[in-house]
């Protein structure tokens, strides 16, 4: 995940120095002037719900369809760790990076870091053939089937990486809200995104041995809407409402290469971040 990050840094650093030669003294904190130019940076954390999603598991002797399973995300109480490098994905998190290309307009890239977590012991429909000489082996037709931890454990938890471009539109609302408070401004904003699943999936199925690494999985694409306050001109604290479709197509499960999962979900995700906005000047 620090990798993930890593990544993202250098490409925006990439993007920025492409549109201006900056070094330490060229990050101007005191120009409170126009947007456009200017870089944002936010760090924050998020809750997520999902809609239901119909999984397919294929693999050498089996092929079969588990019908509206149930899914949560997985938050943790609030502690140091979601301030610790090393322990960045503990928490659910959300990390983004971006320039105003337009006094109103921004490009961004970032990372909404959520997790899911399929509901053990509830009870699905089952549709496909399991041939692997164990206690689940049958033709299943339209039957139920209890999502027991022997049958299969299935989370996206390190996690439901969504590494996505946005692009955003901010909005000053203090005159339309009659809110001329000096150095504390409220802005609307609003964007669309697009971008890949890359999730760590936590995996044991059918008794195989558990499996649980990274793999370009499928695409998602999302919209926002958002509150940002902004204080002094540079710092801001921002409330975001996402909505969006994940379709993971090629989700791995187990070692080996010939098994693997596909599913396709809707899901509402809150955030809560808090970042800085600077200027880049020659």
């Amino acid at each position: 995940m620090k990798k993930i990050i890593l990544a993202i840094l250098l490409l925006s650093s990439i993007l920025a120095f492409s549109q201006n030669e900056v070094n330490a003294e060229n990050l101007n904190f005191n120009d409170a002037g126009p947007n456009k130019g200017k870089m944002f940076v936010y760090w924050g954390w998020n809750r997520a719900h999902y809609s239901t999603s119909d999984i397919t598991f294929k693999g050498n002797n089996y092929n079969f369809t588990l019908s509206n399973v149930k899914a949560d995300d997985k938050p943790k109480p609030f502690g140091l760790y979601f301030l610790k490098l090393d322990e960045l994905t503990i928490p659910q998190t959300n990390f983004r990076i971006g320039y105003f290309f337009k006094e109103n307009y921004t490009v961004s890239i970032g990372l909404d870091h959520m997790k899911y977590v399929m509901r053990n012991n509830t009870t699905v429909k089952i549709n496909g053939d399991i041939n692997l000489g164990g206690n689940f082996d049958g033709t299943y037709n339209n039957d139920t089937i209890v999502l027991s931890e022997d049958f299969l454990l299935f989370e996206h938890t390190d996690g439901l990486n969504y590494i996505n471009v946005e692009v955003s539109r901010f909005d000053n609302l203090d005159n339309w809200l009659k809110f001329p408070v000096k150095n504390i401004d409220i802005n609307l904003t609003e964007g669309v995104g697009v971008g890949v699943l890359y999730p760590k999936t936590n995996t044991t199925l059918l008794g195989k041995e558990r499996y649980d690494e990274f793999h370009v999985s499928g695409y998602g694409l999302s919209a926002h809407i958002g509150l940002n306050i902004m204080f002094f001109k540079h710092f801001f604290i921002q409330s975001n409402f996402k909505v969006g479709y994940i379709n993971m197509q090629n989700i791995r499960t187990t070692a080996s290469s010939t098994d693997s999962a596909s599913q396709h979900f809707s899901y509402i995700e809150n955030m809560y971040v808090f970042g800085a906005r600077f200027g880049l000047t020659k």
